[in-house]
């Protein structure tokens, strides 16, 4: 049988309305079990040994009696009745099967073999219950969390690592992880849940239109070529004046590279280097081996011994640059942050 409490008053109301009063300013609902509640205020019993039925607000009474030795300090601990206390310990105890959880002292209680059995379980839910509420309020704040984002290759040259940076600043708590990869690819990482944010582009023909997109830039373009070049002293050109020159590019065919403007203007270029590397193309470059496309983000690390000349396309910018994120999932607190420092960074660029 569920045992009373030590030192119960028979006059305490036992109606449960001091109990809410207390509960509430202890952070504790009101002191019914869920089964109660369930079934319109009809008491239905629990079934023993189903752990569903275990209501959190139990463990946590049962832990502060356990804590002080007695119902009576537990209930002014928690501010309720000390009937509203020993309803509780008597649901714990039934939901568990029926065995007491506590022997009845001269002066308090302590527990039985069996309380002491779950003291260390209740201490464990009690803490993950805690716990999540830190981090879903570090979550709601953006001062805790992780954040997952990836970036294609001339996005990592500065416009990610200055947002990174300024995110950093006003964020340090939150663990940000960072990966660079092709827009196709990224766009995979972000609709299999791996990535959180993508900074992508048009490049590549990729599907965006199974992301939400946020517009960062619209990219112009740069035609890289050797200090001696007869171009070199341009203050710009059009490609078709370069429709002759070898090319250095990532890809030998130029459908879905930067290579796709010259398809606009009317000619294939004559890739002779398939250079990944952007800092490998710049050496080709400059070892007179052609010439190659620099889209803007990427401008600012060009070496010193090439010539960069601005593209002259009135059609249209070579490339659109955007924060994806997965279509139908919002945005966390920290993905907002990082978008809006995406969009600072972004504004900082003369593109």
């Amino acid at each position: 049988m569920p045992i009373q409490h030590d030192g119960d008053d028979p006059s305490a109301p036992t109606d449960g309305s001091a109990s809410e009063a207390g509960a509430a300013n202890a952070g504790l609902p009101r002191a019914t079990s869920p089964k109660t509640r369930a079934h319109g205020g009809a008491a239905a019993p629990p079934v023993p040994g189903d752990a569903a039925d275990l209501s959190t607000v139990w463990l946590r009474v049962f832990l502060e009696v356990t804590r002080h030795g007695s119902f009576t300090v537990a209930a002014r601990t928690l501010g309720w009745t000390q009937s509203a206390v020993s309803r509780q310990i008597s649901a714990l105890e039934a939901a568990l099967g029926g065995a007491p959880l506590f022997d009845r002292l001269p002066r308090g209680v302590r527990p039985t073999e069996a309380g002491l059995i779950l003291v260390p379980h209740a201490e464990s839910v009690v803490e993950r219950l805690r716990g999540a509420r830190r981090e879903l309020a570090a979550l709601r704040d953006a001062a805790g969390g992780r954040l997952r984002v990836g970036a294609f290759a001339t996005a990592d040259a500065a416009l990610v690592p200055r947002a990174i940076a300024a995110f950093r600043a006003r964020h340090p708590a939150v663990r940000l992880g960072r990966e660079e990869g092709l827009t196709p690819a990224l766009l995979d990482r972000l609709a299999a849940g791996r990535l959180d944010l993508a900074v992508v582009s048009t490049t590549g023909r990729a599907a965006l239109d199974l992301c939400t997109l946020h517009h960062l830039l619209d990219e112009s373009l740069y035609v890289a070529v050797p200090a001696h070049h007869p171009l070199a002293g341009e203050d710009a050109v059009r490609l078709p004046q370069l429709a002759d020159e070898d090319w250095i590019s990532g890809s030998r065919r130029p459908e879905g590279t930067l290579l796709d403007a010259a398809l606009r203007h009317g000619f294939r270029p004559r890739v002779a280097h398939v250079v990944a590397d952007w800092t490998a193309k710049q050496g080709y470059v400059a070892a007179g081996l052609g010439v190659t496309l620099v889209p803007a983000l990427a401008a600012e690390a060009v070496r010193p011994d090439i010539a960069l000349l601005p593209v002259r396309d009135e059609a249209a910018p070579a490339r659109a640059v955007y924060a994806a994120t997965p279509r139908g999932r919002s945005l966390t607190p920290a993905g907002t942050a990082f978008l809006a420092a995406l969009r600072t960074s972004a504004a900082a660029f003369s593109v």
